[in-house]
């Protein structure tokens, strides 16, 4: 999977792009740290090319969810693939998250 991290105005998008399973989550959790670093802004995940995510991926975005909480920021998750929005929807993290 890869991570890419760019600033706009204020805000900070993440784009991830492939599989957020088990073997990808040490190094997201190594590349969201910039993510973790701006938590007092507003983050936005597209994930329009993310095709899976694993326990391990909800684990580090509910990390990131607290991150902003303590910050008071707050993160939006965009272009969510309908398979991927299922696990978010069956884990019950999709009342945890805004979704656009």
């Amino acid at each position: 999977m890869t991570f890419t991290v760019t600033e706009e105005n204020g805000t900070i998008k993440g784009v991830m792009d492939g599989r957020l399973d088990t073997a990808a989550a040490p190094q997201f959790a190594e590349d969201m740290k910039v993510m973790m670093e701006n938590a007092d802004k507003h983050l936005v995940l597209d994930m329009e090319k993310l095709s899976f995510i694993s326990s391990s991926g909800l684990r580090l975005l509910l990390s990131l969810r607290k991150e902003t909480m303590a910050k008071n920021g707050d993160i939006t998750i965009i272009n969510v693939l309908p398979e991927v929005k299922q696990v978010f929807t069956i884990t019950g993290f999709y009342s945890l998250f805004q979704f656009k």
